[in-house]
């Protein structure tokens, strides 16, 4: 157990990351805002009040405030009211960051136009912990969240995102992985390396390594459990050669005009306008 300090904090919001699996991840500043602050907001305030009991933290005549996506908007005049009267507020997650894929972001948006300070107590995270685990590049990220839920929108989702130079970073619920696998082969290709990564620092944390391929091949007989991450190696730009960029010019070229051409080609390539457009001028010339 750990001995969280009453320490005098300053009016504003505190963010509080939580433990999205150990109970002895939370920091030890996180603890002492927990014993300190006049209000306390959680996402789910049953799952704080276990880790406060954890810690022997005692929330005593302090109110415990639920604030989550479904009565953020009711709940927050009340957490600006506390802020007015010159108290300390603490907000947590049910796991995690707060704002990353979870409440937040509308709570910490109006506490600062209200000219209130907004202070992060930041930790456990489970992106961060996924991208520590992997083995793929953490030079640069992109955090995708949650992709949406039917198969059309998701597959243009994660086409939106194919060439970003960085590693992809999802998470994904064990009803919807297998599914979300099957897209990412389509949209992704199957050689693309991947990871992922379920009940990070829980009992029964595992971590598979492998092509998006033989991933969902090894799972399409698995019922998984539990959170999942799911990380996909950096997208590159496909290389367009000179031979090939001139064809599909000459293919646009055929029902449009010369500045739609270029454009099309444009949209398809993601080169530069002067490049496709010098491109299409010689072959008009040597037409």
């Amino acid at each position: 157990m750990t001995a969280a300090n009453r320490v005098n904090l300053a009016p504003g919001l505190y963010f509080l990351a939580t433990p999205i699996g150990a109970a002895r991840d939370i920091t030890l500043r996180a603890l002492d805002i927990l014993a300190s602050a006049d209000v306390i907001a959680a996402e789910d305030t049953r799952t704080l009040r276990k880790l406060m009991d954890i810690h022997g933290i005692t929330l005593d005549a302090r109110p415990l405030i639920p604030y989550h996506d479904h009565n953020g908007q009711a709940q927050r005049p009340r957490l600006l009211a506390a802020l007015a009267d010159g108290k300390s507020v603490a907000y947590a997650s049910e796991a995690g960051t707060p704002l990353i894929a979870d409440p937040g972001y509308q709570l910490g948006r109006a506490v600062s136009e209200a000219g209130y300070q907004v202070i992060a107590a930041p930790g456990p995270s489970a992106v961060l912990a996924a991208l520590t685990v992997s083995g793929l590049a953490t030079d640069r990220f992109f955090f995708a969240g949650f992709a949406p839920n039917a198969s059309g929108a998701r597959r243009s989702y994660l086409k939106e995102l194919k060439e970003v130079p960085g590693t992809l970073v999802f998470y994904e619920s064990p009803k919807r992985v297998h599914k979300m696998l099957d897209d990412m082969v389509t949209v992704y290709g199957g050689d693309r390396q991947a990871v992922i990564a379920r009940e990070l620092t829980k009992k029964f944390e595992e971590v598979m390594r492998g092509s998006l391929e033989a991933l969902k091949e090894a799972l399409k007989d698995r019922t998984l459990k539990g959170e999942i991450v799911i990380l996909v190696e950096r997208g590159e730009k496909e290389q367009i050669d000179e031979n090939s960029l001139e064809e599909m010019l000459l293919n646009a070229l055929k029902t449009d005009t010369l500045k739609d051409a270029v454009a099309n080609v444009v949209e398809q390539t993601g080169l530069a306008r002067r490049q496709v457009y010098q491109t299409a001028l010689k072959l008009g010339k040597n037409t």
